[in-house]
């Protein structure tokens, strides 16, 4: 575990474990490095070097009240990974950790990355435009401002409880366990990087960005995603990636890379030694 300070003077906190090729995870809103233990943990018994950071404003990281947008979480993870002067990385991003991953290819190019992963992913875009009919109406995006504005405790126990994990689904086997522990790495980052966050993860289009990636990147998404709707974003992003591959699964939730840590970790294993 370490810190690294950005050019912004922003204190990024990171867990790097283990040695050989690095895979480096990028996590979704509002959660923290935390989020990935079951993933470190499994790659980092396949041999692998794990690498997972906390976001600005999430976690352990600074509570800075600007830079929430994706020009900086691309910067962010720019700086550790030349920081851990990584090579031949793998990077695995979930939720608006995969447009944070995509915004960094492209923005900072692909030379040190040898392939990617993008699960349940933001990208190309979620927020409905005339160009983007598929995608959710603003309305949704305010409303998730609005609830944790007025009580931000209360609302991160609520979307865990519900379309996160899909517990809200008929015969779904709620955790509390899971519950508490979405919860409590939201409550560890700032309001404002979280209420900022929306917008960003909502509003920023991946179009352009996911052309301009040429590595093989994994495209992972479920038919019954409440959060980031598949119709919108897996299979588009892989149509518009040079060399994308597109894993659809037909009931699981939106976090299922821990719900369903084996399926999620068996199939990234086997792409990543393709």
């Amino acid at each position: 575990m370490g810190t690294i300070t950005t050019s912004d003077g922003t204190e990024i906190f990171y867990k790097d474990w283990g040695e050989g090729q690095p895979i480096v995870f990028s996590h979704g809103w509002p959660l923290s490095a935390d989020d990935w233990d079951t993933q470190l943990l499994f790659f980092l018994q396949h041999g692998y070097r794990v690498i997972a950071h906390d976001r600005r404003g999430h976690g352990r990281s600074t509570q800075t009240a600007d830079g929430h947008d994706m020009d900086h979480y691309a910067d962010d993870l720019a700086a550790v990974v030349e920081h851990l002067d990584l090579h031949d990385a793998i990077h695995v991003g979930h939720s608006t950790g995969g447009g944070e991953v995509t915004h960094y290819l492209a923005r900072h190019g692909e030379s040190r990355a040898a392939k990617a992963a993008l699960l349940c992913a933001v990208p190309p875009l979620m927020v409905k435009t005339d160009a983007n009919p598929d995608g959710l109406p603003k309305e949704v995006f305010d409303d998730l401002q609005a609830q944790l504005a007025a009580n931000r405790s209360e609302f991160y126990r609520a979307l865990p409880s519900g379309p996160f994990y899909g517990f809200n689904r008929p015969g779904a086997e709620s955790s509390e366990a899971v519950i508490a522990n979405w919860w409590r790495q939201g409550m560890m980052g700032g309001a404002k990087a979280h209420y900022d966050g929306i917008v960003a993860f909502s509003q920023t289009d991946f179009t352009e960005d996911l052309k301009k990636i040429s590595i093989p990147v994994l495209v992972m998404h479920s038919e019954d995603d409440q959060i980031v709707p598949y119709v919108a974003s897996g299979p588009r992003s892989a149509e518009l990636l040079k060399n994308g591959i597109l894993k659809t699964y037909k009931d699981l939730p939106h976090g299922m890379p821990t719900t369903h840590a084996d399926v999620v970790n068996a199939d990234l294993l086997e792409f990543i030694q393709s």
